[in-house]
């Protein structure tokens, strides 16, 4: 080969690279996302709590400190910030169930569709690549090989009726569990037991799992006490049955396992309820019939004002005025994120303000009765700038350095390292590889 071939050689090579780098980026075979519902840092930093595999693969891979949520720090919009690298506002997920303006129960977001922008899942299906899900939320119908999606509050039928491939649900029944007629997933270690029958049949390059009873334990009783550390136990212990899994798959050493959360908690010791206020002041009189110009909806640890005619801004101001006006002894309760707040962070487009709770508060749609109330149990659902309301993440496998300590991090930072470790094509997002994480 002369020197002008060799060159020219180089310089297509060159241009090669500059288009398909990315593509050719593949740093891990497999990934495994596993994310645990109410997942706080301290569940692998402090002793306090009985997680020997989440240790050892943080010991072993890398490990953040915090990573925020978005808003609001529920499971769903958080979720789906995971698998598509971009905030609310963009992905079009903006609570776990969708708001009603007329008081009609709210039905949960649970179909793939409602997604307004690319999931990782769709990239790496596009790839040609096995794709497995599990009660993960907003799944439904998406394009993956495997799933048992997450319907909220829709019942096992339906949960069933949108798994895949096909008469699934009634193969991990008898397979798996021996002819259960109802698969309890509420116990995090069958649902790792499900991902362990997924990998030893199909060993797919990637697989999102949703574990969920520590979330509910910390409903419960809040942040500490006994159902939180069995709870906390079982995840751990499906950690453990998933890492078994892809050992005896043989397919260990060339698997990214991420865990991961979607929001932390706080306990409640005050309820609030500020539509109470609004119906005082006539805002309120029945939602049922429209006869309303503002009303809040709730999730947890935050609220948020929907306008009926959402140029209103006398309404708006109103309302502002009424909370300010509050004595400091209730005001205390609770903090204004302002329109401005919400845009810069890429949040709910429409809603006027928002309202994050403080000094352990929470929030109830309630119109009537008293609107400062005694509270219970834990929460979560706050503005995500706070220690208590951050999730976690341990990561280990080809690709992540060893010893790696992230300070902070966001929950839309999750895609571009799927993306990375899979070296799947994908639009811009909001997120990025956080510094010292990977090789």
């Amino acid at each position: 080969m002369t020197i002008r071939m060799k060159k020219q050689f180089s310089i297509a090579l060159f241009a090669l690279f500059m288009i398909t780098g990315p593509l050719m980026a593949q740093t891990a075979k497999h990934v495994i996302f596993l994310t645990i519902d109410g997942f706080r840092p301290d569940f692998y930093l402090d002793n306090e709590w009985q997680t020997p595999n989440l240790r050892a693969l943080m010991k072993d891979g890398a490990y953040a400190k915090g990573v925020n949520s978005v808003f609001p720090s529920v499971t769903y919009p958080s979720h789906t910030t995971i698998v598509t690298g971009v905030q609310p506002e963009k992905h079009g997920v903006f609570y776990n169930n969708v708001f009603t303006p007329d008081g009609m129960p709210q039905k949960p977001y649970w179909q793939d569709s409602s997604i307004h922008v690319p999931t990782i899942w769709k990239a790496a299906k596009e790839k040609g690549m096995t794709v497995a899900s599990l009660y993960w939320p907003v799944s439904a119908n998406a394009p993956v090989d495997y799933n048992i999606p997450d319907v909220g509050n829709l019942g096992d039928s339906v949960c069933e009726q949108y798994s895949l491939p096909h008469g699934f649900y009634a193969e991990v029944k008898k397979e798996v569990f021996g002819g259960v007629d109802v698969i309890d997933a509420g116990k995090n270690q069958n649902v790792a037991k499900i991902a362990a029958y997924i990998i030893k049949k199909s060993k797919p390059e990637l697989m999102t799992i949703h574990v969920f009873s520590a979330d509910g334990a910390q409903h419960d009783v809040g942040r500490h006490g006994t159902p939180v550390q069995e709870a906390v136990a079982d995840a751990d212990a499906a950690v453990g049955i998933i890492i078994d899994a892809l050992k005896a798959a043989s397919i260990w050493e060339t698997t990214v396992f991420l865990v991961g959360g979607d929001h932390g908690f706080y306990d409640v010791k005050k309820m609030i309820s500020p539509n109470v206020w609004l119906k005082e002041a006539g805002l309120i009189n029945d939602v049922r019939t429209g006869d309303w110009k503002a009303q809040f909806n709730t999730a947890g640890g935050s609220a948020f004002l929907y306008l009926k005619d959402p140029s209103d801004k006398a309404t708006a101001n109103k309302v502002k005025a009424l909370l300010q006006a509050q004595p400091d002894t209730v005001k205390q309760y609770y903090r204004i994120i302002s329109r401005e707040q919400l845009d810069k962070g890429g949040y709910n487009p429409n809603i006027a303000f928002a309202l994050t709770g403080q000094h352990d508060a929470a929030f109830s749609t309630a119109s009537t009765g008293d609107a400062i109330k005694p509270g219970k149990g834990g929460t979560h659902g706050h503005f995500p700038d706070t220690k208590n309301i951050r999730t976690g993440l341990v990561a280990h496998g080809p690709g992540i350095r060893k010893g790696a300590v992230i300070q902070e991090m966001n929950l839309r930072d999750m895609t571009p390292i799927m993306v990375k470790l899979l070296g799947v094509p994908f639009p811009k997002v909001d997120g990025k590889i956080p510094a010292g994480l990977l090789q």
